[in-house]
């Protein structure tokens, strides 16, 4: 008998820690400064991300995180992976997160930067007028993301995802914006604001 437990311990003892670890990531009665070190093991200690193509959070406009973090909870923005963090946040909680990574310095990401793209990305910008809901420094305002300083892989992504209408949740207005503007556009345009 004592071996036949034995054999099972392992498992009991996987299963067991999967389900802490389950109960951290759903962030049940977490609190608030344990939720951002949660966050920062993807996002960054100082919400600078230094991850590939998971966005940098600090700086972003208050209301616009509060908002994101708001419609990944009640399931109109499908994050797969951040279902778990986000499915038991309180109201509380989305405005103590939203605050936090509002009041942190933007830093650039570290990734490359290509000039020639920096070139075309700033013709780009101002075709489409884009400074006119990101401000012209690109720091973002209320539901508008910052765009300066922002990760450019993910920059590339999520312009591709709003281009080919991919993006549950997000504002229409920015499909219309790039409809059919070829991927090296894109990637020139995530040069350019992220080199702000």
């Amino acid at each position: 008998m004592g071996v036949y437990m034995n054999s099972w311990r392992p498992l009991i003892l996987g299963l067991a820690a999967a389900s802490m670890w389950a109960g951290a990531a759903s962030g049940e009665n977490m609190p608030l400064k344990e939720r951002i070190e949660l966050c920062g093991s993807c996002h960054g200690d100082d919400g600078n991300s230094r991850s590939e193509k998971i966005p940098s959070l600090a700086g972003q406009p208050e209301f616009f995180i509060l908002n994101q973090l708001f419609l990944m909870r009640e399931g109109v923005r499908k994050i797969e992976v951040m279902a778990p963090y986000v499915k038991d946040l309180t109201d509380a909680d989305l405005e103590g997160l939203a605050k936090h990574y509002a009041s942190l310095a933007p830093k650039p990401s570290g990734e490359p930067i290509d000039a020639a793209s920096v070139k075309r990305g700033s013709e780009l910008a101002v075709n489409l007028r884009c400074a006119s809901c990101h401000l012209p420094t690109f720091s973002g305002r209320e539901q508008m993301p910052r765009l300066a300083k922002q990760r450019v892989d993910y920059l590339i992504d999520t312009l591709k995802a709003y281009r080919d209408n991919a993006r549950a949740g997000a504002d229409s207005a920015m499909t219309a914006v790039i409809i059919g503007l070829p991927d090296a556009d894109l990637a020139a345009l995530a040069h350019f604001v992220a080199s702000k």
